[in-house]
């Protein structure tokens, strides 16, 4: 009887084994889904992360989730569109990794780390996770993550483009770092293409850096300042008003950092002399930086109104001009030796009484991190992104599409051009720009009015008449 039901139980156990195998788990920490395998790491090892998830959305795409929680928070993608054909993948796994594997792609993740790299259809190496981390936030009593990857440098000459719309002169982001947020004229798409062959797109809504995680740091965060007296801990403002007879305002400053209004004051910048007239004067900040090591420095100046920057004698920006209600930023860079007391002026002039200026720099890093594709979010419930892999970068971009859906191609009257301005105040005035650029023989398209400003009942009975206005031959 005794054996009996031993043979019963062992037969129940058998069961529920094949059965499992049947759902997907095949051995300890991995489990396979209907469309590709989940991970689950040792807590002693993990490195913040708990469980990753490899999900085939096409011979050469593959989809990377990743959380330090027991469970993947599976919110919908306000980044991509479902994908409605079964893929086709196999699954190996070897002591140390799970493979998944397509026509078109392989994604080995290793069993004790969850790091993933990535190889080509003929075992080529394309890319490797180097390191994954996860910081807890709370916002407005939200909680998630800031989310950090960095994907190791297997070529410091492949070229990596993308992200959008940036005005910093920048083309190939290798090595370089950019904050994605979307800006009047500042377009940020979370993708990169890499003529090594591969894409990344990063699944993320909050704000994104793309190479340095952090933001740059006040001045005096990175060097020793000194002003023009060379006192030691500030920099030397000089505040010069419009008007010849008027007297200057000056003080020590200990960072230059004037980008944001003032909360309880919308019409005064913060950090700026509060009782001085801005519009039409001359600033100036003098002083020394004395650098900790030799190195190239990173730098960021936001700006608007009239300024240029002089590090060690030399014009490191050329003059610049931006107005006040859609300030930039400029990125530079410049090298400094250490323990040396180094020049810097800025000259500014704003042409507003609300008016923008900021000086940041980054400590360097090292060539290697550097060199390195990192990637940070601000605040998400987990990690999301997307490997895609291309015989070519168009093939890559076709990925993209796939992923993001199908852009229609704009109607022939929008492609040609478009005039834009802040502000129209009469649509007579919008009737009489139309008139005059027909007049000079200028095709046009589109007249961009800013709602914003605009009344519609301005626009009374007026439309816009092709035999009043044909358009040039």
């Amino acid at each position: 009887m005794k054996n009996h039901t031993r043979k019963c139980v062992m037969a129940a156990i058998g069961s529920l084994l094949i059965a499992s195998s049947a759902l997907g788990g095949t051995r300890s920490g991995l489990t396979r889904l209907s469309d590709g395998i989940i991970i689950d790491i040792p807590a002693a090892s993990s490195d913040d992360t708990r469980r990753v998830r490899l999900r085939v959305v096409s011979d050469k795409i593959i989809h990377v989730s990743a959380t330090p929680d027991s469970l993947f928070a599976d919110l919908p993608s306000l980044v991509t569109v479902e994908q409605k054909i079964a893929p086709r993948f196999n699954v190996a796994t070897t002591d140390s990794s799970a493979i998944v594997s397509t026509s078109g792609l392989k994604a080995e993740v290793s069993l004790s780390s969850g790091k993933v790299k990535f190889s080509d259809k003929n075992g080529r190496l394309l890319a490797a996770e180097k390191r994954r981390f996860f910081r807890p936030v709370s916002v407005e009593g939200r909680d998630g993550y800031s989310v950090g990857q960095v994907f190791e440098s297997l070529n410091d000459n492949e070229g990596l483009y993308g992200l959008g719309q940036h005005q910093s002169d920048e083309f190939n982001y290798k090595g370089r770092d950019e904050e994605l947020f979307q800006y009047n004229t500042k377009v940020s798409v979370p993708f990169v293409v890499s003529t090594d062959g591969y894409g990344i797109l990063w699944d993320s809504y909050s704000l994104v850096r793309f190479g340095n995680p952090a933001p740059y740091s006040q001045l005096g965060e990175v060097f020793r300042l000194f002003d023009a007296d060379g006192n030691e801990g500030a920099l030397t403002g000089s505040y010069t008003p419009a008007g010849s007879d008027s007297p200057t305002l000056v003080e020590r400053v200990d960072s230059i950092y004037f980008e944001h209004l003032m909360r309880e004051d919308l019409t005064r910048v913060v950090n700026l002399p509060t009782d001085f007239p801005f519009k039409e004067s001359h600033v100036t900040y003098s002083g020394y930086l004395e650098a900790p090591e030799t190195a190239a420095y990173k730098m960021t100046l936001y700006y608007s109104g009239y300024v240029s920057v002089k590090i060690d004698g030399k014009e490191v920006v050329p003059e610049r001009w931006r107005t006040s209600w859609n300030p930039n930023a400029y990125k530079f860079t410049v090298s400094l030796q250490a323990g040396k007391r180094t020049p810097l002026s800025i000259d500014w002039r704003p042409d507003g009484d609300v008016a923008y200026l900021g000086l940041r720099a980054y400590s360097p890093r090292s060539h290697e991190e550097e060199m390195d594709m990192e990637w940070w979010s601000e605040m998400q419930p987990q990690e999301d992104y997307y490997f895609i892999a291309g015989d070519d970068m168009a093939d890559v971009i076709r990925g993209y599409r796939t992923l993001t859906g199908q852009a229609p191609i704009m109607p022939r009257w929008a492609m040609g051009y478009w005039q834009s301005r802040e502000k129209y105040n009469t649509s007579e005035q919008v009737l009489g720009t139309l008139a005059e650029f027909r007049r000079r023989r200028i095709p046009i398209d589109n007249i961009v009015i800013d709602w914003l400003h605009w009344k519609q009942d301005q626009w009374g009975s007026h439309e816009f008449d092709r035999d009043r206005f044909p358009d040039p031959k």
